[in-house]
């Protein structure tokens, strides 16, 4: 069960008691929809490989055993070879293999073992008999047990027989016969010998294509059809997870499968080893409620066991369970799932669009537009985008959803002359105009948002539909909310299983398209183009940040707010950093005019086509801009950026799929962007192009840094659960995977905790170290500072921050829109939450920091009441800030809370963090 690369039982088991000793727990990511099958090590999945349907681990794998195409019928494509059937085969690189010591015929292919059907071992051991006779002419009995052994394995049952006593009968007796014939091999040598002589005929010799045809004979009768990988967008016949063929979906909702891929994952919840789950991909299941019903309900009967209580109730709060769920702007999470909430994407949507500067979105589209020199109009793009993935890389799962709707058409008079291309078509169509990852229609209902949507995507696709009768649509919608069922059908076995298939469905398409494509083609302003992000929202308001806390703090107070994940395209720190362009757009349009001109000699012209691209151009540079590092480069430390910068540009155009593509990669396209690369940051020196970047890009820095800042107070305080990615304790400029799993040095974050920790513990006001640490930020250790005295008091103050209230606060005066306040309430506990935002319209201090009364003049901010003769105090600097009456209101002003840090965080003077 455990990776012996990363560690043993004891080594995890000693981790969890050091966690627990230490008041910690740890969360364990799961990932139920889907299971690797790339290697040799999936017992299961070579199972299936070796008895097909007669497996059985046949139903745990989501296969269409009945597919379209006849050849395929009973069998798995395993698209896994690099080029033709046929040029790998008479190429050798397939090569019959035996295993002696297990009496086991396997096909090799470089590093995988695909087994072979007992029932056909009979067409290898039985090859030249008469050979085998004369070579134990003196020893019969061996050779009529030969032959017995071989009449054995014909006489298996086949696989295509999966009734149970048959089924049990093929199983337990190739078990037996393999081991019989490792047991004949083991006592005669020479059987052993001439087994291999004649693999070395079955083998082929290359350059003789006839050679090959026994070998072909023996792999067009296993339970397995190999293919080259190109063909898995139209023909793989099981659901994978997205396009990558070496993970093969689950049937979760088998309570068989569901056992068995769970029962470690609760020992260990049994055990108390792990504190929380985090359900990775849960889109991909059959049925995600039903889903989480039953892991609750299997944990409440651990929770039963272990208190000796009966229950049957199933409470949200019964186990920390959080889904890795992304949600429209105008999308709920069902409040009917028994869990804690999701891991916080559209956090980080409203944390990130809070600091983009909305007034100037028309004029940075048409910055935008210019450059590039045509209109791209994202709901267009991403609408393109979802049929170019829904027609070439899940090709296959339309072919299995359309087969499966035309069964529903064709068993009613007034719907069998719909036409099997025609029923695609408006597929294609209706997926395209999809407005959500998936809905969650299941057996016994549809929920009001659910209906909206189908209903929505319905009107669309009529509208953009080139087809003169668009009846079908009425259908297709028809069939998805189960209006009305064509007679004589049975619901349970076709019109629900194509319902639950075509909501697994419509998430791939929406992330492949949203996610790996259209967000790296639209580059207006790429802060906003991350996963749960929306490029169509240019920023978002004071109010819609406060109302979605207070949603979640009344619905999900548990759920997790993220800022960074292993997914994010770029990191918190790039966006905050980019976000500043907002403010600026007068300053953006001139410097990057002016980098395209100084840069034009570097791009190359192929054929017409210019490289890079005016889009590409376009976005490295705010590439560059946003990841360009804080400490001062020199040779070393710019050839490490640039590389990073190449490799991530060249997943950037891959994934945008216009020039260049994972699948077709254009060698001539990537090489003329990495010579652009090498040639813009190719040294430090007599570089005009750096000369003009260098001096925009400190001055965006800095107030990223302090943007930075801000959103990392809120994580922190808002409703919910801050969940801090690794490496960003510090700042961090990283990009996606690979980029983002680079090590991370927690040494020197181990040191300069320590180091905080002395600093603070001083004679010295807290309020100097907090302005020196500000100051000085480009270390990094302010947000390390501001991370560890928040989460002090989150200690402290566990049930405030747990059960407390959200109270937006509301500010006036001349620099009102540039604060985001709120107080959180619990009992007679409180604090206070402020952050700037809009800095590099706000001013500045003479040390160019957000300080002071040259910054906020009269702006203040209406507070609670307190007790009376009570004040609050900064615990960021341990500054007392004193309440005055203003305006007939209790008021704290803003210039007397920024004097020494960049944000604030009060509670009354009755408590104190020290």
């Amino acid at each position: 069960m455990f990776n012996p690369e990363i560690g043993s039982w004891d080594s995890f088991n000693a981790f969890a008691q050091c966690l627990h000793h230490h008041g910690m727990g740890q969360i364990m990511d799961i990932v139920p929809n889907h299971m690797g099958i790339g290697g040799n090590d999936n017992i299961w999945w070579l199972d299936i490989l070796e008895h097909g349907l007669a497996s059985e681990y046949a139903v745990y794998f989501d296969i269409d055993w009945q597919p379209v195409k006849e050849e395929l019928r009973g069998k798995v494509l395993l698209p896994l070879l690099g080029d033709y059937y046929g040029v790998v085969i008479e190429n050798g690189e397939l090569q019959l293999d035996f295993n002696p010591s297990l009496g086991q015929f396997n096909i090799r292919f470089y590093n995988h073992q695909l087994p072979i059907d007992p029932k056909t071992y009979p067409y290898i051991l039985e090859r030249r008999l008469d050979q085998l006779a004369e070579y134990l002419t003196e020893d019969k009995a061996s050779f009529l047990e030969y032959q017995s052994l071989i009449t054995a394995f014909k006489h298996l049952p086949s696989r295509d027989d999966i009734h149970s006593e048959k089924r049990a009968e093929r199983l337990r007796d190739s078990a037996i016969y393999k081991r019989r014939l490792a047991e004949f091999c083991q006592q005669h040598p020479l059987i052993s010998t001439f087994i291999h002589d004649i693999i070395i005929t079955l083998n082929g010799k290359v350059g003789q294509p006839k050679s090959f045809d026994l070998l072909h004979h023996l792999l067009e009768n296993q339970a397995y059809r190999l293919a080259y990988w190109r063909v898995a967008a139209d023909e793989i016949n099981y659901r994978r997870f997205f396009d990558i063929n070496e993970l093969a979906g689950l049937r979760m909702e088998n309570p068989e499968v569901f056992t068995a891929t769970h029962r470690f994952i609760l020992d260990l919840i049994k055990s108390r080893k792990i504190d929380g789950i985090r359900v990775d991909h849960p889109d991909g299941l059959y049925d995600p409620a039903r889903y989480y019903q039953r892991l609750n309900q299997l944990i409440i009967e651990i929770e039963n066991e272990a208190s000796h209580k009966v229950s049957n109730e199933i409470s949200k709060a019964s186990y920390y369970i959080v889904i890795e769920k992304i949600l429209a702007n105008y999308e709920h999470l069902p409040e009917s799932w028994p869990i804690c909430g999701t891991t916080g994407y559209e956090f980080a949507h409203i944390n990130n669009g809070l600091f983009v500067y909305p007034s100037s979105q028309k004029e940075f589209k048409q910055i935008y537009t210019r450059f590039i020199r045509h209109p791209l109009d994202f709901d267009e793009l991403l609408y393109k985008c979802k049929k170019t993935i829904i027609q070439t890389q899940l090709s296959s799962e339309l072919t299995v959803l359309t087969n499966m709707l035309d069964n529903i058409a064709q068993s009613d008079r007034h719907t069998r002359d719909f036409t099997l291309n025609g029923l695609r078509e408006a597929l294609t169509e209706l997926l395209a105009c999809f407005p959500v990852y998936r809905t969650y229609m299941d057996i016994n209902q549809v929920s009001e948002e659910d209906k909206r949507f189908v209903q929505w995507a319905v009107a669309q696709a009529k509208k953009r539909s080139p087809a003169t009768d668009i009846s079908v649509f009425d259908f297709i919608q028809s069939i998805l909310l189960r209006l009305e069922t064509p007679t004589g059908l049975d619901i349970y076995r076709e019109v629900i299983p194509f319902v639950m298939r075509f909501q697994q469905y419509t998430g791939p398409v929406m992330a492949k398209a949203l996610e790996d494509t259209a967000l790296y083609i639209y580059n207006c302003l790429i802060s906003l183009n991350d996963v749960g992000s929306d490029p169509r929202s240019f920023g978002v308001s004071l109010a819609a940040f406060h109302r979605a806390n207070q949603e979640r703090g009344q619905r999900w107070p548990y759920g997790m707010l993220s800022s960074s994940t292993h997914d994010s395209k770029r990191n918190e720190d790039i966006r905050a950093r980019l976000n500043v362009l907002s403010e600026m757009p007068d300053k953006w349009r001139k410097y990057l005019n002016r980098w395209a001109r100084i840069n034009r000699s570097k791009v190359q012209n192929l054929n017409g086509v210019r490289a890079p691209s005016r889009n590409d151009e376009y976005l490295f540079y705010q590439t560059v801009l946003g990841a360009w590092p804080l400490l001062e480069m020199d040779t070393k430390r710019l050839a490490n950026f640039r590389s990073r910068i190449e490799i991530y540009m060249i997943k950037a155009i891959r994934e945008a799929k216009i020039h260049t593509s994972w699948i077709n990669p254009d060698a001539e396209y990537e090489t003329a962007i990495i010579s652009f690369i090498q040639s813009v940051l190719g040294n430090i020196e007599k570089n005009p192009f750096l000369a003009d970047f260098l001096p925009f890009q400190r001055y965006i820095a800095q107030f990223g840094l302090l943007n930075s800042l801000s959103q990392t107070l809120l994580k922190l305080t808002a409703p919910g659960v801050p969940d801090i990615y690794q490496g960003n304790e510090l700042w961090e400029f990283r990009f996606v995977d690979p980029d983002s799993r680079s090590s991370v040095d927690f040494s020197l974050r181990q040191q300069l905790l320590q180091e905080l920790t002395s600093l603070t513990s001083t004679d010295q006001p807290l309020k100097l170290c907090a302005y020196e640490l500000l100051k000085n930020k480009e270390d990094g250790r302010v947000k390390l500072y501001l991370i560890w005295r928040v989460l002090n008091l989150r200690a402290k103050l566990p049930l405030l921050f747990q059960e407390g209230s959200y109270l937006p606060l509301p500010v006036q005066g001349i620099k009102a829109d540039h604060l985001c306040v709120f107080a959180r309430k619990y009992q007679r506990e409180m604090m206070i939450s402020i952050a700037p935002r809009w800095l590099s319209l706000l001013g500045s201090d003479e040390n160019k920091l957000p300080l002071g009364d040259s910054c906020w003049g009269e702006t203040w901010i209406e507070v609670p009441e307190i007790e009376e003769n009570q004040y609050f105090i900064n615990i960021l600097t341990d500054e007392i800030i004193n309440i005055t009456h203003y305006h007939g209101k209790h008021c704290i002003f803003a210039a007397k809370i920024f004097t020494s840090f960049s944000v604030a965080l009060l509670v009354p003077s009755s408590f104190k963090l020290n």
